[in-house]
Order: C-alpha cells, then structure tokens, then sequence
C-alpha cells in the first residue's frame, strides 16, 4: 500500500497501511530482547520492517517515543528516511482518529508535493 500511519509509545506500535479502499491495521510488539538490544531497539527495528516497502508514511506519538525513533531510522534505517513524511507528537489516538489524521494530512502532503 502507498501510505502508513504508525503511533508510537515506548512498548508498542500501531500501524495501519490505507489506500482508498482498505486498511489494514498492525499491532506491533517488541519480540527480539537479546542480550545487547533493548526492547526499544527490538520494536523500531521492527517497525521499521513494517514500513520498508511504503511510499509515504506519517510518524504520531509521544514527543520522546518519535524523536527515538527519528534518530534510530537516521542512524540504523537511512534509506527510510525519504519515506517518512513527516513526525508528528499526538496523544493516544484510536485507529479511527489514526487513519482520518493521516488521510487529512496525506491529502495536504500530496498537493504539496
């Protein structure tokens, strides 16, 4: 699917791929806790494997949580980083307000482009 929308807090991740007809929807948790990498490691790690093949995602969640994020996928992840449209700090949101924030801001990001 073209887009993404992944929230972000510290233990776990959403992620819900869209398109015009269908979502598919991803509750994404840490799974790899080896001696080494740290359990928020392990979760970027696999976010990131949730998104590789997007064109356009949006980054929500908690100001700390993105910001590492934002640093791991710069650091770890470079070739994702022209994929991701943008990071923005939200409060917990259901998956309804997830995908309604990133078709709002899809269709803004779109034109702009």
């Amino acid at each position: 699917m073209f887009h993404a929308v992944v929230q972000l807090d510290q233990q776990h991740a959403q992620v819900l791929h869209f398109d015009t007809h269908q979502v598919h929807a991803a509750r994404i948790e840490p799974q790899d806790r080896r001696a080494g990498d740290d359990g928020e490691h392990a979760l970027f790690s696999a976010v990131c494997q949730a998104v590789q093949d997007t064109q356009e995602v949006l980054v929500t969640g908690a100001c700390a949580a993105i910001a590492e994020f934002r640093g791991y996928v710069e650091t770890h992840r470079p070739r994702l980083v022209n994929h991701i449209a943008d990071y923005r700090p939200a409060a917990p949101l259901s998956q309804g307000q997830m995908l309604a924030l990133a078709r709002q801001f899809f269709v803004s990001y779109d034109r702009s482009a």
